[in-house]
């Protein structure tokens, strides 16, 4: 990772945690000039990762705004690759599997490709990956049209290819999960992939870092109850993982 890219994930880590910053803070914090931290805060609120007030920054998140897909694909790196090994490893060659949009799902995309399964993406950044070379793997593509920085696929003609088919496994990215809530998510179009999705599949993973469990996003997809199995890692609230346990669903740490 580029320094420049190193100090905007730490900037925007920072403003996330604290829920506003200064610039006077955000410089002391990362070594650099005050100057160059303004450039960052311009730079970030334009991928709209946080919102630029005067003398320095504040959350979106306030507002209930999920992070731009540029800035998540580097937060808990280690933890989503983990997590995709695990996810990998529970589905078996030949299975049909529907993987939804979003960082973890991407890094699963990357160690199925190769298999011998059958893969729908619902992600223009996964079917890329899925379609880089030649290989055993089937790759259905469905329709719909791409949300703006996201590449994740949503409306009727997403819709309608899900309603179309029916899948073995669908594995499935959160923006929140708890066992009170359920699974939810930050857009009303995403949460209604999502919902199709769990119709027609059989067996629904979740997979999803600790950052996500007992946090809820305010577009409802479904009780916790209908995820067959949860991968997530060690930085999940143990009592979160106790109550969707105690709820009927496996979860496997790693």
């Amino acid at each position: 990772m580029s320094s420049n890219a190193e100090r905007h994930r730490q900037i925007a880590r920072a403003v996330k945690q604290a829920g506003s910053a200064t610039v006077p803070e955000l410089a002391e914090l990362t070594g650099a000039s005050e100057m160059t931290i303004r450039r960052d805060l311009d730079t970030l609120a334009a991928q709209g990762a946080l919102e630029r007030v005067r003398g320095g920054a504040r959350t979106l998140l306030l507002r209930g705004e999920e992070p731009p897909f540029a800035l998540r694909t580097h937060e808990a790196l280690d933890a989503k690759r983990a997590i995709a090994a695990e996810v990998a490893t529970l589905i078996a060659d030949g299975e049909t599997v529907l993987l939804d949009s979003g960082t973890t799902c991407l890094e699963i995309a990357r160690l199925l490709r190769g298999r011998p399964v059958t893969v729908m993406p619902l992600s223009l950044q996964a079917i890329h990956t899925l379609s880089e070379t030649p290989s055993p793997t089937r790759l259905l593509v469905p329709g719909g049209a791409p949300r703006t920085a996201e590449g994740a696929l949503t409306g009727p003609l997403t819709l309608a290819s899900l309603a179309a088919l029916r899948f073995d496994t669908a594995i499935l990215g959160c923006c929140g999960l708890s066992a009170a809530e359920g699974l939810t998510a930050y857009d009303l179009d995403d949460a209604a992939v999502k919902k199709a999705a769990i119709a027609s599949s059989r067996r629904i993973i979740a997979a999803a870092d600790g950052s996500k469990l007992a946090r809820t996003a305010w577009a409802h997809v479904a009780a916790s109850t209908l995820i067959h199995t949860l991968v997530t890692d060690h930085a999940a609230p143990a009592d979160e993982v106790a109550a969707l346990e105690g709820a009927g669903t496996i979860v496997k740490t790693v």
